[in-house]
């Protein structure tokens, strides 16, 4: 009995030594790696990275995890990911071996990890990435990533690469990560939104954030693209399904304003959206909708007290169940059962007058379904 343990055991530590050589040689195929980590804009930096690195003549693949998993092609072009089982980061190597067979310059991966210990495999085991990008550091996650931000910046710092380098944007937590990039070996360089000339961000086609376009912009740079070309190839790239865009919506006579704001899930990005939207388009009168998600309920407070005690809206509608005490003598309120359809929701939202619509909360999911449904109203309407 025991020598065929033994057997087995050394059967089963020679397939692991072959898959980690055979990983090895696939990463050996691409001479820029790059590992997109962060609490927002992932998906967006890793679009626009991947357009700006096109846009420099390098042949460069993408995968996204986002609200919707994608892969995107050498033209810019979109792939979706069916899965078949859960997410797992194992993932991530099945696609890098796809990669590797290409003929690549370039790939650039959004990190899908979330825990801190899967988030140092994704990047120490699997991407080895040759330039990390940390896009910004946000309260979010913190079940799995720790109650404080410096847990949720430690978690982060995991995808910092060895004898490598690092992009981040302005943030209050750069002296952590400037430690812990040192103690690696690795440059730490800190995008600046100066490079962003005034003007500029009015050209993209949804909206998109500064600090975005200066993280991938910084990356492009570092591997030798022109300021000009990745500029102008990140206006090409598509944005991800759950994108900021703000939409103009006609419900009979009146005219509406839509901003699909699902995907900053968190209070700090979505106050941040809801600041930044307010330069755009008047925000009175205001409908906040908030869209939960039942395994989330720290969120849902954390949401329900933002829209309470900061913005205020006019109007706030909530797709929910067991939902705490909310001060509704603020503002209309009016809440929907999370079996809810889509179309309940709408028809509801038909009924106002020249209002602005804040879509926050989950964008997966029942989410998408919505925003489609709603340009589906629009185009039917």
């Amino acid at each position: 009995m025991v020598p065929t343990l033994l057997i087995l055991l050394s059967i089963l530590i020679i397939l692991g030594y072959k898959e980690f050589y055979q990983h090895q040689a696939v990463l050996e195929k691409f001479s820029i790696r790059i590992h997109v980590n962060g609490s927002r804009g992932k998906s967006s930096v890793t679009r626009l990275i991947a357009a700006g690195l096109r846009a420099g003549g390098f042949r460069t693949m993408a995968k996204t995890t986002g609200s919707s998993p994608r892969i995107i092609d050498t033209d810019g072009k979109d792939r979706m990911i069916q899965r078949l089982r859960s997410p797992s980061i194992g993932e991530q190597v099945k696609l890098m071996r796809y990669f590797s067979k290409q003929n690549l310059d370039a790939v650039v991966m959004e990190c899908m990890a979330v825990q801190p210990e899967y988030q140092w495999i994704s990047e120490q085991k699997m991407q080895k990435s040759t330039i990390g990008v940390i896009t910004n550091i946000r309260p979010d996650h913190l079940d799995e990533m720790g109650p404080t931000m410096d847990d949720i910046t430690r978690s982060l710092s995991n995808t910092i690469p060895f004898n490598g380098n690092i992009v981040v944007t302005q943030g209050k937590h750069n002296d952590t990560l400037k430690k812990i990039a040192a103690s690696r070996e690795t440059n730490l360089t800190i995008a600046s939104t100066d490079d962003i000339e005034d003007g500029f961000m009015g050209k993209f086609s949804h909206l998109e954030h500064e600090e975005n376009v200066a993280a991938a912009l910084e990356v492009c740079k570092q591997v030798g693209v022109d300021k000009g070309s990745a500029l102008e190839g990140m206006l090409k790239a598509q944005p991800d399904p759950g994108a900021l865009f703000i939409k103009k919506i006609q419900f009979g006579e009146n005219t509406n304003f839509f901003v699909n704001a699902f995907a900053a899930n968190d209070p700090l990005s979505t106050l941040n959206i809801f600041e930044m939207i307010k330069k755009q388009i008047p925000l009175h009168p205001t409908c906040v909708f908030l869209n939960t998600r039942a395994d989330r309920r720290s969120r849902t407070n954390q949401m329900i007290t933002l829209v309470s005690e900061t913005i205020q809206p006019d109007i706030f509608l909530i797709r929910g169940d067991k939902l705490p005490e909310i001060p509704a003598e603020l503002f209309k309120l009016t809440t929907f059962p999370d079996r809810s359809k889509p179309e309940d929701i709408i028809e509801h939202l038909s009924t106002l007058a020249n209002h602005v619509i804040f879509g926050i909360g989950n964008i997966v999911g029942w989410g998408e379904q919505f925003v489609q449904k709603l340009k589906d109203f629009q185009s039917d309407g």
